[in-house]
């Protein structure tokens, strides 16, 4: 019920109403939400492949983490910021929607795997290239949890809310 009230009043908020009413704002938001996957998505497969040891087996896991992770974090930042924003346009598609909440909790739990591994990487790729089947679970992990969050995305809009 709290949310509820909570949605009802931010979509009458000053700025939810703009973003609702320019009719430019939200087609832009989206595509630069859409870019900002493909960045996560791009990175996080180059790097996840090479802990698979199916890519990029020439460079090193640190070179290709100081590549990759810097566009993984940024993007993060990007998604979060458009994100809030076309929250804002319409809270209750997904402040009252279950499969928004499974998609925040799998972004948590993708947040700190990676921020595991950068931490690990920062101490050296000693330790993937000498543990590979940890390196491998983590990679599938990995993977699955970003394209998880992918299809929750998606799939909010076509799940009944509220």
């Amino acid at each position: 019920m709290m949310i509820s009230a909570f949605c009802e009043w931010l979509s009458n908020t000053a700025v939810s109403m703009v973003i609702q009413n320019v009719y430019w704002i939200i087609p832009t938001v989206q595509t630069v939400h859409i870019l900002a996957i493909a960045t996560v998505m791009a990175s996080v497969v180059m790097l996840d492949f090479r802990l698979l040891g199916v890519a990029a087996r020439s460079q090193t896991l640190p070179e290709l983490a100081h590549r990759f992770l810097p566009w993984i974090w940024g993007a993060v930042v990007v998604l979060l910021v458009s994100g809030s924003i076309l929250i804002t346009a319409e809270p209750g598609r997904d402040l009252l929607n279950e499969v928004f909440y499974l998609k925040m909790s799998l972004l948590a739990c993708v947040l700190v795997l990676t921020f595991g591994f950068q931490l690990l990487v920062r101490r050296g790729g000693e330790f993937w290239e000498h543990r590979r089947m940890i390196a491998r679970v983590t990679a599938v992990v990995s993977l699955v949890l970003w394209v998880g969050i992918v299809f929750c995305g998606r799939w909010i809009a076509y799940v009944a809310h509220g």
